[in-house]
């Protein structure tokens, strides 16, 4: 379910961007899965259908979603982040209860600039 906070700090099309993105990797909206066209997902989320014309265009730059006016919007697969990763996500929001967001996503950076890969 995607919501837009038009009183946030991030941008209405930024919102929609990155949480269809972010439930294509999570593996919630599966390859092949036909997207709202941008008429309708504007309407639903009561934006301009530009706001969501402009995510629609970022998805598709970052090759996560493919259009087509024969087959509508839809998500390209081998995006979805793997079993491991999903189930370590879980466990790693159930042991960070009781920080916000920006401390978790701290703590994760941190972890990630010290492990083997470089980051």
């Amino acid at each position: 379910m995607i919501s837009v906070d038009p009183s946030g700090a991030i941008a209405p099309f930024e919102q929609v961007r990155s949480q269809i993105a972010d439930s294509i990797r999570s593996g919630e909206l599966p390859e092949g899965y036909r997207l709202p066209s941008i008429r309708q997902l504007a309407a639903d989320l009561r934006v301009a259908a530009g706001t969501v014309a402009k995510a629609y265009t970022a998805l598709e730059a970052e090759g996560l979603i493919e259009s087509s006016r024969a087959r509508g919007t839809r998500v390209r697969g081998g995006h979805a982040h793997g079993t491991r990763v999903r189930e370590a996500a879980k466990a790693f929001v159930a042991a960070a209860d009781g920080i916000t967001l920006d401390e978790a996503l701290g703590a994760v950076r941190a972890a990630w600039g010290a492990a083997p890969h470089g980051g």
